[in-house]
């Protein structure tokens, strides 16, 4: 098969880390080392950042008041001459806007197939825009229909994400479910006991959790969970990777529930290291109720780390209840119940743990990669006929001019200035 060339579009990339860095990079290792394949990464500014890593190029960006965000700004004279001269294959979006709009720009310039991966919940953070709940739900779900247009293929990353796509905008073609592949090697590799050392945390049960802390996230259901378990459980501690916009109010709760103490926040860790981290604790749990696949979840998994989560969409896609893991509803008490269940059972913990390793096995990341490839052909082929994503227009959301309310909040915007 011959090399293919690719660009991937992204408002977020290393050296910051969240869900959709892990997929792009795990796609990107796969793809270029294991298959041959050559990966052009367009993403966000990072100022003193030594890049590791060959073909990224980067947009300036700033990042988002209290929101610990980049916004990047996509601009750049250097990119616009360099694209024509790499010969691509395919361009794959891994957001709508602002780099989903710049990599639109260049399929359309380029006469290049356009391949989009719905990563998450868009509709959920409507709150950001400063409009009403259901407002700002149907604007977004508005604007990202008129983008999904311009696609030759949509990516979801989980069933429930492709039942949401399907309910929502009536696309049933040209969608497929990939989920992000893990390569497990750096989970099964790491040393857990040497890092729980060096991280002295002793003979302490270390329960952790990896995420933006934004409210999307659900973070106060878990502190509220672990405050009830630490009530009745001396030597257990939580430990948060990840930043965001509502770390001084999670730290604020943690000291008003008087457990600040026994909460960790460790911030951004470098990329490399959170492998170690799961690897040194002893159970994962998790609140969030907007994962798309349950990423973190299944890393986690791959470390060997039994899963207590609240059963949501994405994480419920990645734990088998009692087999995996054990799934709650949204509440704290539950969730304290559920983890102090496995914490008690030796039995359970072993049984959980165990199947751990057959579930991240059901992610190889080169398998999942060849999978994609398969798709990027797919997609060149409906390009040259001509076809695109096809929706149901007799969905409400066509109604929706989702330009009018952002031009009053653009309005509102300048006022400010």
């Amino acid at each position: 098969m011959n090399r293919m060339h690719i660009a991937m579009f992204t408002n977020t990339y290393l050296p910051f880390t969240n869900g959709i860095t892990r997929s792009i990079h795990s796609f990107r290792q796969a793809l270029e080392g294991e298959l041959g394949h050559n990966v052009f990464v367009f993403a966000q500014g990072a100022d003193d950042y030594e890049e590791p890593e060959p073909f990224i190029f980067r947009y300036p960006s700033l990042e988002i008041p209290f929101q610990k965000y980049p916004l990047t700004i996509p601009i750049s004279r250097f990119a616009d001459r360099l694209m024509p001269r790499l010969k691509l294959d395919v361009i794959h979006a891994h957001h709508p806007a602002p780099m989903g709009t710049e990599a639109a720009r260049h399929a359309r310039d380029l006469g290049l197939p356009l391949v989009f991966t719905h990563h998450t919940y868009y509709q959920e953070y409507g709150h950001y825009l400063g409009l009403p709940e259901e407002t700002g739900r149907r604007v977004i779900e508005s604007w990202i229909a008129d983008y999904l247009k311009q696609c030759q293929h949509i990516i979801a990353p989980s069933p429930s994400i492709k039942q949401m796509i399907e309910t929502t905008y009536g696309i049933h073609d040209r969608l497929t479910v990939i989920p992000t592949g893990i390569d497990t090697r750096p989970y099964t590799a790491a040393d857990g006991r040497a890092f729980r050392q060096q991280l002295g945390w002793g003979d302490d049960t270390i329960l952790i959790s990896v995420g933006r802390l934004a409210n999307e996230k659900n973070w106060p259901t878990l502190l509220d969970a672990v405050a009830i378990l630490f009530a009745r459980q001396p030597d257990v501690r939580l430990v948060l990777l990840g930043d965001g916009p509502a770390r001084r109010d999670l730290e604020k709760q943690a000291d008003e529930l008087g457990i600040a103490d026994r909460v960790t926040f460790m911030g951004n860790v470098p990329f490399d290291n959170v492998p170690k981290y799961l690897k040194a604790a002893d159970l994962f749990c998790f609140a969030s109720v907007t994962e798309t696949q349950g990423l973190v979840t299944l890393e986690a998994m791959a470390a060997g780390l039994p899963v207590v989560a609240v059963d949501a969409t994405g994480t419920s896609d990645a734990v088998d209840h009692e087999v995996n893991g054990l799934l709650t509803p949204n509440d704290s008490a539950a969730l304290a119940t559920a983890i102090e269940r496995v914490l008690a059972d030796e039995e359970l913990e072993a049984r959980l743990k165990e199947a751990t390793a057959v579930k991240a096995a059901q992610f190889d990341i080169v398998t999942l990669s060849q999978q994609l490839v398969d798709l990027y052909h797919q997609a060149i082929e409906d390009k040259q006929a001509g076809r695109t994503v096809q929706m149901d227009e007799k969905k409400s959301i066509f109604n929706v001019d989702w330009r009018k309310p952002l031009a009053i909040l653009e309005e509102k915007i300048a006022e400010l200035l």
